[in-house]
């Protein structure tokens, strides 16, 4: 298995980029690109079709979830998660590295791995990266990623510093045990908001010569002008030919602010964790259904979207599914929430193409508000 990435458009007056990230069984993705997050093997409430019909060709599973249920050697056995799932794009899958930072108080991490307790029944499990690796190979990924050490912020520079030896460390394992089987592999840069060591972690990873390069640590409760200059320390130091990928960011225009210093890839959770909270982003900025002006409102949600809410329902309709607990709101919100994503990295893509990126930027600025009306 191997992939293909190549960069078919630079922006004159910034580092973004265009290109086409192309997969082992003949997957393209335009990039910049975002992934909707499917962790256990499904994006929230959506099915495949819904997911791809909304213009997405890649999606992101978590290996670490799918090991615990309903095992990656199930999974193997009844021909891999693509064919398991019915989804016919591509995946990337997270190694676990990410539940050492959102599992904290049930696990232990050591120089050999970090040792688990099950959120789900309490067993105990010892993730590896040579185990990581195993699971995202039999889970038939088309991009795995190391396992990482991921730290919170803020965190004590020593704590960062020995985060970074060991994602160092655990990345070579990684290759070592990637000779072995098949999915390509993209290494995590580490080293929470210290340039030194964001240098230490890119140039030591950048040696191993990997197929692609995630940026993680971020979005773990840092402001915004240290994620940025985190990536404008970090991004200039990965492989031109080679895509970027930050893990777990964020807004539109988080990810604009990403894309202009050189990033391709995204996922986040946002879009339908939001949806599912009755948070939805617009054109006219970002609403919260649940309010009590909605009652009577009889507008779409948004005007300019033509998604399955926008065109059939109103903001009164999908309110009093939210207020009646409705499974079929957060399906509604769902799709409506990655339909406005899905436009944003279209728009993106053309902004790039056109050398219009600063007026997308007052754009989004003005989407990103919450409004009243």
């Amino acid at each position: 298995m191997a992939i293909d990435f190549r960069v078919t458009h630079t922006d004159a007056s910034t580092s973004a980029r265009l290109g086409v990230l192309t997969l082992s069984r003949g997957v393209e993705v335009a990039t910049p690109a975002f992934m909707p997050v499917g962790t256990k093997g499904a994006v929230k409430s959506l099915s495949p079709d819904e997911v791809r019909g909304l213009g997405y060709g890649m999606i992101l599973c978590n290996a670490y979830h799918l090991y615990l249920r309903p095992g990656h050697e199930l999974i193997r056995r009844l021909g891999g998660l693509h064919r398991f799932m019915n989804w016919n794009g591509g995946i990337l899958t997270d190694s676990g590295g990410y539940q050492i930072f959102s599992l904290a108080a049930l696990r232990k991490v050591t120089a050999e791995g970090v040792e688990f307790r099950s959120h789900v029944d309490g067993s105990t499990h010892f993730f590896t990266p040579e185990k990581s690796i195993e699971v995202q190979a039999s889970l038939g990924c088309d991009i795995a990623v190391c396992l990482d050490d991921v730290v919170g912020y803020p965190v004590e520079k020593s704590s960062a510093i020995a985060a970074v030896q060991r994602t160092t460390e655990w990345a070579k394992r990684c290759v070592a045990t990637q000779k072995r089987v098949d999915p390509p592999l993209f290494g995590i840069v580490q080293g929470s908001t210290f340039p030194d060591l964001r240098t230490q972690s890119a140039e030591a990873l950048v040696s191993l010569e990997l197929d692609g390069y995630a940026i993680g640590g971020l979005s773990v409760g840092e402001p915004t002008e240290e994620m940025l200059q985190v990536l404008e320390t970090t991004a200039p130091l990965l492989p031109r030919h080679l895509p970027r990928y930050l893990m777990g960011v964020g807004t539109p225009l988080d990810i604009l602010d990403a894309v202009v210093r050189g990033i391709d890839l995204f996922d986040c959770v946002l879009p339908t964790r939001n949806a599912r909270n009755g948070m939805l982003f617009t054109s006219n900025g970002r609403i919260n259904i649940r309010n009590a002006r909605y009652r009577d409102d009889a507008r779409p949600v948004d005007p300019e979207c033509g998604c399955a809410l926008c065109s059939k329902y109103s903001r009164s309709y999908l309110r009093h599914l939210f207020q009646e607990k409705e499974i079929y709101a957060h399906r509604l919100a769902s799709i409506h929430n990655l339909s406005y994503y899905s436009n944003a990295m279209r728009d993106i893509r053309n902004a790039i193409a056109a050398g219009t990126l600063s007026t997308l930027y007052t754009r989004f600025q003005a989407e990103t508000e919450e409004r009243d009306d």
